[in-house]
C-alpha cells in the first residue's frame, strides 16, 4: 500500500509539472454513411510520435508537441483512412467522418496489440469486437451471437455443449461484469443459454476486459464485457429483417426531426427478435386447435434506442432493452396431472447525458434501471384427484436503481478519469415447496442493499519507453433492511459463532490498479498489471441433475464479499511487412495468476428449497447453508492474429488450472471446479473467395468438464418427504425403497470426454438498387462429434436370474445442425 501512494503522489506531481510548447487537439469521429460516432478509431501522428483511440462516443483528445501544423491519421477496420491537418491556432474541437472501406477483406479481433501504437498504451488483457466481424463468423442455428464469439478467444472458457456461458480465467459466470450500454445484465443467455440475451443486428461494438482492470469499473472479479449498440442512421430511414431457422429479426432506424444544417439533431433505432418454436410446435401439442399447448417453448427481446444532440457540445442518450423467456409443461399421469413452469426476463433503462465542456474536459451522467427476475413453478396432483398435491414456488429476482457520473481530464501527458457510481439493489430470493392440501405460497422475502464505489484513474507517459495506468478504486457495502414484500419485517434468528444485530452491515474495500508497459523496440512492448477486485453480489447455483437453478444474493454480515487479486505479464509483438505501413500479423502471450477468497457454495445436501410454510421459510436462516471458501487460478494464453488479406483470422491457445478449497466440501480438500480446463485452443478462418462471397471456419477443442459421478450403485431405503400425508397438525414422513442409490466418489473427480468441433459457414452478400440481401448457409459440429452433455450410471440388464450391469451412459446433445438465413437490408 505504501508504494501505491508513492506511485500516485508522482502522478499527483506530474500535473504541475511545466509543459514546453505543447497543445491539445480533441474531436468527434463518425462513420460517414451513418453519422454514428466510432469506438476504438485509431488517431496518431503521421510521424507516429503520439496517438490515442475514441472513447465509445467516438471522442478524442491528443497532447501534442510544438506549436507548427501537424497531420492527424485516422484510421479503423473496415474503413476508408482519413487524414486532417491541424494547427495550434484553432481552439474549435474537430469533426471527422471515415467513409466506409469498398470491401471488408479483414476479420480482426483488436486486442492490446492489434492497434496502431497500442504497444505504447498499458492496457493488457484487453479484446475488442466489432459488429462487422461478429456477423461474418459461424453460429449454432444461424443466430449471430456476441457471448459465443468471446469463447473463441483464449483466457475464456466454455460452458456445457451449445451454451454461452463464459468462464474468464477461473472466475464463474457470476463474475463477469456485463453490460449493455451502461445498464447490468445479470443472465445474458436466451433459451436455456443456447443463445445470447444480445441481438447481433444491434450490436455496434464489444469489448472484453479479462486482467488490469481500469479503476472505473468495480462489482466483478473476472471479466468486463461491455456491448454497445448502434445509433440510429442519421441520413435516412433504413432497416433490415432475417429470417432464420430458429428465430427472425427486424429492426428499423433513421432520424428525427427536421434536417439542420447537414446533419439530423436527433436519430432512432428499434429492434425486435423472437423464436417461433412454440408456433411451428403448437399443432402437435394441443388436443384441439382452442386448447393451448401442453408444452411451448419462446423467446423475445427488443431493444430501443433513442439520441439527441443538444448542441455541439451536449447529446443525450436513451437505450432500453426488453427479454423475455418463457417454458410450460403440461402432462397427465394416471389420475395426477402435473405442470411446470419456468421464465426469466430482463428489462433495463439507461438515460445518459454527455458533456465536452472543452477540448480537456469531458463528463458522462448517468441514470440506469435494470430488473431480472426467475420464476419456476411446479405442482402435481390436485384437490380433485385422489393424488398427492405437491407444490413449488422458486423465485430470484434483483431490481438495481443506479447514478453513474464520470470525468475525464486531458492535462499535458496525463489522461485523468475520476467520478463514482451508486446502485440501490433490492434482492428478492426465495423458494417454497409445500405439501398435501396447503394451498402453493409464494416467497416474498426482499433484501435492500446500497453498493456504491469511487475511483481515480490516470495514464501517464513518465518516460520516452514507458507508458503506465495507475488507479484507485474505494467501494462500499451497506444492508439497508431485510422484509417481506407485504411490509412485515423478517427478523432473523441468530447462527452460533456468527455476529447478527446491533451495528449496521456495511463494508469498506479500498482496491488499487496499476498497469504498466515498456517499449523494448518500436514493435515490441512488455506489459505488467495488477489488481484487487471486490464483488457484493453471489449466484447460488444447484449443480445436481436437471436445470440449475439460481439465486443471486447480497453480501449480509455472515456472508462476506468476495475478492480477487491477479497479477498479469504479457509480450505484444507486431511483425510488419517491409514493404506495408500496416500491420499483417500479431502476436500475444499472457500469464496470470489469481487467488480468490470468500467464494460461496451450498454445504454438502443444502439448498433453498424448504417444506415449511412460506413464512417460517422467510424468517429461517438462509445463510446457515452456505459454506465459504477460496480458490486459485493460474495460466498462460497465446494469441496470433492475421488482419489483412483475403485470408484472415486468429489462432488462440490457453493453459490453465483452476482449484477451489471449502471446509465443508470434499473433506476440506482442494478439488477443480466443474469447468476447469486444462487446455482450450481456438482456430477462427475467414476468406474471400470474391468480392460478396465468404467462407468462414471455427474449430475449438478443449479438456473435460470436471465432474462428480457415482462410483456405485446398490439398493436401501431412501426418506421422501415429498410423499407425507397430513393427519392432524402433525406431518408423518413416509420411507420407501429405493431400487437404485448411488454413491458419489471425490467432487468433481471425473473428466469428462475432450470436447472439440468444427463449424463452417458460407455468406452470399449482394447490393441490389435499393436494398442488399444477403444469403448465409453453415453447418454446426460439421464431422458430427458426439460431445458430452452430461453422463448417467445406470442398470443393464444381463438376463433372467442374473443382476443387472452397472454402465456409464454418455449423452449428447448436438449432432451436425444445419442452418439457413436471409437477410434484407435496406
Amino acid at each position: 500500500m505504501k508504494r501505491l501512494l508513492i506511485v500516485l503522489c508522482l502522478l499527483v506531481s506530474g500535473f504541475s509539472s511545466p509543459g514546453q510548447d505543447r497543445h491539445t487537439v480533441s474531436g468527434t469521429v463518425f462513420e460517414e454513411s451513418r453519422g454514428n460516432p466510432l469506438a476504438g478509431v485509431n488517431v496518431y501522428t503521421s510521424d507516429k510520435t503520439a496517438g490515442t483511440t475514441t472513447d465509445p462516443n467516438g471522442f478524442f483528445t491528443l497532447t501534442l508537441p510544438g506549436n507548427d501544423s501537424l497531420t492527424l491519421v485516422f484510421s479503423f477496420v473496415g474503413y476508408q483512412t482519413v487524414t486532417k491537418t491541424v494547427s495550434s491556432r484553432s481552439p474549435q474541437p474537430l469533426v471527422v467522418f471515415l467513409p466506409v472501406g469498398q470491401t471488408l477483406r479483414e476479420l480482426t479481433v483488436l486486442s492490446s496489440a492489434s492497434q496502431p501504437l497500442i504497444s505504447r498504451i498499458p492496457q493488457m488483457s484487453q479484446l475488442s469486437i466489432s459488429g462487422r466481424q461478429i456477423e461474418k463468423i459461424p453460429a449454432l442455428l444461424g443466430e449471430k451471437d456476441v457471448l459465443r464469439v468471446l469463447q473463441l478467444l483464449p483466457g475464456v472458457q466454455k460452458g456445457s455443449e451449445g451454451t454461452t456461458g463464459i468462464y474468464v480465467r477461473g472466475g464463474g459466470p457470476d463474475q463477469n461484469l456485463i453490460l449493455l450500454d451502461d445498464a447490468v445484465i445479470y443472465n445474458s443467455g436466451h433459451l436455456l443459454g443456447f443463445f445470447s440475451a444480445f441481438n447481433g443486428s444491434v450490436v455496434r461494438n464489444v469489448e472484453l476486459t479479462k486482467g488490469g482492470f481500469p479503476a472505473r469499473y468495480g462489482g466483478r472479479l473476472s471479466s468486463v464485457i461491455e456491448v454497445t449498440t448502434k445509433e440510429g442512421n442519421k441520413e435516412k430511414l433504413a432497416g433490415e429483417a432475417s429470417l432464420g431457422l430458429v428465430a427472425s429479426r427486424l429492426l428499423l432506424e433513421g432520424p428525427l426531426g427536421k434536417k439542420q444544417s447537414a446533419k439530423h439533431p436527433a436519430t432512432f433505432l428499434v429492434a425486435g427478435r423472437r423464436t417461433y418454436i412454440d408456433l411451428v410446435t403448437r399443432p402437435f401439442t394441443a388436443s384441439s386447435p382452442s386448447e393451448s399447448p401442453r408444452n411451448s417453448t419462446y423467446f423475445y427481446d427488443l431493444n430501443a434506442r433513442l439520441n439527441y444532440r443538444l448542441s455541439r457540445k451536449d447529446q443525450l442518450f436513451l437505450s432500453s432493452y426488453w427479454g423475455r423467456d418463457a417454458f410450460s409443461n403440461r402432462q397427465q399421469s394416471g389420475n395426477s396431472p402435473l405442470q411446470g413452469s419456468l421464465n426469466w426476463r430482463n428489462a433495463t433503462g439507461t438515460l445518459r447525458w454527455n458533456h465536452v465542456a472543452s477540448e480537456r474536459w469531458l463528463a458522462n451522467l448517468s441514470l440506469i434501471y435494470n430488473q431480472y427476475r426467475l420464476t419456476v413453478a411446479n405442482e402435481s396432483g390436485s384437490r380433485d384427484t385422489s393424488a398427492l398435491r405437491y407444490s413449488l414456488r422458486y423465485r430470484s429476482g434483483i431490481r438495481d436503481l443506479s447514478l453513474k457520473y464520470g470525468v475525464e481530464y486531458f492535462p499535458e501527458s496525463h489522461q485523468l478519469r475520476f467520478g463514482f457510481q451508486s446502485t440501490q439493489h433490492r434482492f428478492t430470493p426465495g423458494a417454497v415447496v409445500t405439501t398435501g392440501d396447503v394451498d402453493p405460497a409464494t416467497p416474498r422475502l426482499f433484501i435492500d442493499v446500497l453498493e456504491s464505489g469511487l475511483y481515480a484513474e490516470d495514464t501517464w507517459k513518465p518516460a520516452s519507453r514507458w507508458n503506465l495506468n495507475a488507479g484507485f478504486r474505494l467501494s462500499h457495502f451497506l444492508l439497508l433492511q431485510t422484509g417481506s414484500i407485504g411490509g412485515k419485517s423478517v427478523e432473523r434468528p441468530e447462527i452460533p459463532g456468527q455476529r447478527t444485530g446491533g451495528r449496521p452491515v456495511q463494508y469498506f474495500r479500498p482496491e488499487p490498479r496499476l498497469s504498466m508497459a515498456y517499449q523494448i523496440d518500436s514493435t515490441t512492448s512488455l506489459k505488467v498489471s495488477y489488481a484487487l477486485m471486490t464483488q457484493y453480489t453471489h449466484l447460488l447455483s444447484n449443480n445436481g441433475a436437471g436445470l440449475p437453478a439460481d439465486l443471486w444474493i447480497p453480501t449480509t454480515d455472515r456472508i462476506r464479499p468476495q475478492q480477487a487479486q491477479q497479477l498479469a505479464v504479457g509480450l505484444a509483438k507486431d511483425f510488419i511487412h517491409p514493404e506495408k505501413t500496416t500491420r499483417n500479423l500479431t502476436l500475444t502471450l499472457e500469464g496470470y495468476y489469481k487467488r480468490l477468497k470468500n467464494s460461496i457454495s451450498y454445504t454438502e445436501g443444502a439448498s433453498f428449497l424448504t417444506t415449511e410454510p412460506a413464512q417460517t421459510a422467510e424468517a429461517k436462516p438462509w445463510e446457515s447453508n452456505i459454506t465459504a471458501g477460496r480458490g486459485w487460478a493460474y495460466g498462460s494464453e497465446i494469441l496470433l492474429q492475421k488482419k489483412t488479406g483475403r485470408f484472415s483470422g486468429w489462432a488462440g491457445y490457453t493453459l490453465s488450472w483452476t482449484w477451489w478449497q471449502f471446509p465443508a466440501l470434499n473433506g476440506g480438500q482442494k478439488f477443480h471446479p466443474r469447468y476447469d480446463r486444462r487446455h482450450d485452443a481456438s482456430m477462427v478462418g475467414l476468406y474471400e473467395l470474391k468480392p460478396g462471397i465468404t467462407i468462414s471456419g471455427t474449430w475449438v477443442y478443449g479438456t473435460g468438464q470436471a465432474l462428480t459421478l457415482p462410483i456405485s450403485r446398490f439398493s436401501g431405503y431412501e426418506n421422501r418427504p415429498t410423499s407425507a400425508v397430513n393427519s392432524g397438525n402433525s406431518q408423518q414422513q413416509l420411507f420407501g425403497t429405493a431400487p437404485n442409490v448411488k454413491e458419489y466418489g471425490p467432487r468433481n473427480g471425473f473428466r469428462a470426454e475432450a470436447y472439440h468441433r468444427l463449424d463452417v459457414g458460407c455468406r452470399f452478400y449482394k447490393q441490389r438498387k435499393h436494398y442488399a440481401r444477403t444469403w448465409e448457409i453453415g453447418v454446426y459440429n460439421l464431422y458430427n462429434r458426439r460431445n458430452p452433455f452430461y453422463y448417467s450410471l445406470e442398470g443393464k440388464d444381463q438376463g433372467a436370474g442374473k443382476h443387472s450391469k452397472s454402465v456409464l451412459y454418455k449423452y449428447s446433445l448436438f449432432p451436425a445442425v444445419p442452418s439457413l438465413s436471409y437477410t434484407v437490408s435496406f
